[in-house]
């Protein structure tokens, strides 16, 4: 069967096909098509393996790089019979790191607190709540996440650049994936290595981790629930953040399993802990814990290669009945150690950890009538 294309745009992207053939796979590189110039595009597939009714959709190679309609708006699946042998589609737009951005999406940040204080470290901090764009004209209950190092999670300017955490839910939002309240705690400056190493005085000169979690836990989640609408509940309740912030979520989770269920691990300091050496709980029920590990190629020979390796103490504990676990891991062999590359795998992460599917957000697929004849 033979697919032809024209793009409206073009750029020096490759283009592929992604469907109910490859598992939606945005980049496949058994599905990229062939350019004839600068605007057109084809591919021929095998008929042998495609379904019946075909749906599809064209990626720049990723779903952050998918196509959109001339409005810059989602477009449904297309659908074509196996039998018609030949399609021509155009494209108009595409999205470009999952670009453009819809004003009328965009969360609301408030600030809880400029000096929220922490009884267990005797210290202030900045505290932000991210809500969905529609949370004061809804009644709706919301699940949580807990994300560390605010500073740079959302605004402009800051040292390291930030994972646009706003513009990431906006794009969730207009899929219908938005629901969710991130609570943003910004990290301690000079303060941040001790309070994010659990029990590591060689590494931080007077570790801090124990009570930092205990301040998540013990206090700042009662004042949330109590201020804002969330679904206080376990199953509804998430903690997650990058590097260090990632190493004191996995404490999080395993010390309070009974208060979170989704771990939100992105290029997680394991060297900390080379021997994995986190405190378990022993229960008799083991909690369903879901966790989503993200490392980069290019963050040092070893970053890869750690997450694997914790990745085979999970399924080690879970054999002990220590815990339940669901853990999916992604690594992108281009990624550096960067807000840049967790801002592109943050919709990912929440889709699948908030979502209860493994499809990303522009993997939903809108319902469409109309099939090419």
């Amino acid at each position: 069967m033979r697919f032809e294309l024209y793009s409206e745009e073009s750029d020096d992207r490759t283009v592929y096909i992604t469907g109910n053939f490859n598992n939606w796979n945005p980049r496949d590189p058994s599905y990229q098509l062939k350019q004839l110039d600068p605007n057109n595009y084809f591919i021929e597939i095998d008929s042998k393996i495609l379904p019946d009714i075909v749906e599809y959709k064209f990626t720049k190679g990723g779903w952050e790089n998918v196509e959109l309609d001339k409005y810059g708006n989602i477009t449904p699946n297309r659908k074509a019979r196996k039998a018609t042998e030949k399609t021509s589609d155009s494209v108009e737009k595409w999205r470009l790191n999952w670009g453009p951005f819809k004003k009328e999406f965009f969360p609301i940040a408030e600030v809880i607190s400029d000096e929220f204080y922490i009884p267990q470290l005797d210290r202030y901090r900045k505290v932000w709540a991210v809500l969905p764009y529609d949370y004061y004209i809804s009644d709706k209950s919301y699940p949580v996440l807990y994300l560390q190092d605010a500073q740079n999670l959302f605004n402009e300017g800051s040292g390291y650049g930030n994972w646009e955490i706003d513009k990431k839910l906006s794009i969730l939002a207009e899929y219908g994936r938005g629901d969710v309240i991130i609570i943003a705690i910004e990290h301690g400056s000079e303060e941040r290595i001790k309070e994010y190493i659990f029990d590591n005085d060689n590494v931080a000169n007077g570790s801090e981790g124990k009570k930092y979690i205990r301040f998540i836990t013990d206090t700042l989640k009662p004042f949330v629930d109590e201020h804002y609408r969330t679904k206080k509940d376990r199953e509804n309740t998430g903690i997650g953040g990058s590097s260090l912030g990632a190493l004191i979520s996995i404490y999080s989770g395993f010390l309070y399993p009974e208060v979170y269920s989704k771990l939100l691990i992105f290029s997680p300091s394991l060297w900390v802990e080379p021997n994995n050496n986190f405190p378990m709980m022993s229960f008799r029920v083991p909690f369903k814990t879901k966790i989503y590990l993200y490392g980069g190629g290019q963050e040092g020979s070893k970053m890869v290669k750690r997450i694997h390796v914790f990745e085979e103490y999970l399924k080690r504990w879970e054999k002990k009945n220590l815990f339940d676990f669901e853990f999916k891991t992604s690594i992108n062999p281009e990624g550096t150690h960067s807000e840049f590359y967790w801002s592109q795998e943050f919709p990912r992460a929440i889709e699948w950890l908030f979502y209860d599917n493994t499809e990303n957000p522009v993997e939903v697929k809108p319902q469409q009538q109309s099939i090419k004849n």
